[in-house]
């Protein structure tokens, strides 16, 4: 029998104790990225082939240019909704295996006075690649709340 994909020799991990800090930094930079409209950093984040869900949406995303166009248009429409900023609530946290991670986040929509004016949650596969690093592989978007 054949290992399957993905799997291929030893992994290089951190102890186990650098496993939440690690996501939350990777989702802290995401943000940063979103919000400065960087379509690039936030492609370089994600792993391919990627795949992203939502209740009126499935993209499978192959290349890392294609994240870069799908999040470059993120600022622009953050703030014609008057979104500044948000940042990376971790609801929930668990990992599947000793390399994937699901996250579930909560985003919330900050304004130029960094008043919450709404909210969105996603839910995020992760997975820490062969040189130990920290990826993005899925997202399933819950959508937004009604602005507050």
């Amino acid at each position: 029998m054949s290992q399957p994909t993905g799997t291929e020799g030893p992994s290089r991990r951190k102890p186990a104790d650098d496993d939440e800090s690690d996501v939350q930094e990777l989702l802290d930079r995401m943000a940063r990225a979103l919000t400065a409209g960087d379509g690039r950093a936030v492609a370089a984040m994600w792993e391919t082939p990627a795949l992203v869900v939502g209740d009126e949406m499935l993209q499978a995303v192959r290349t890392a240019a294609e994240l870069e166009q799908f999040f470059s248009g993120a600022k622009a429409q953050y703030n014609k909704m008057g979104i500044a900023d948000t940042r990376p609530d971790i609801v929930r946290l668990s990992w599947a295996t000793p390399r994937i991670a699901i996250a579930q986040v909560r985003w919330p929509y900050l304004d130029a006075k960094g008043e919450e004016v709404g909210e969105e949650t996603s839910t995020y596969t992760l997975r820490r690649n062969q040189a130990g690093e920290l990826k993005l592989c899925a997202a399933v978007m819950h959508g937004a709340a009604p602005r507050h």
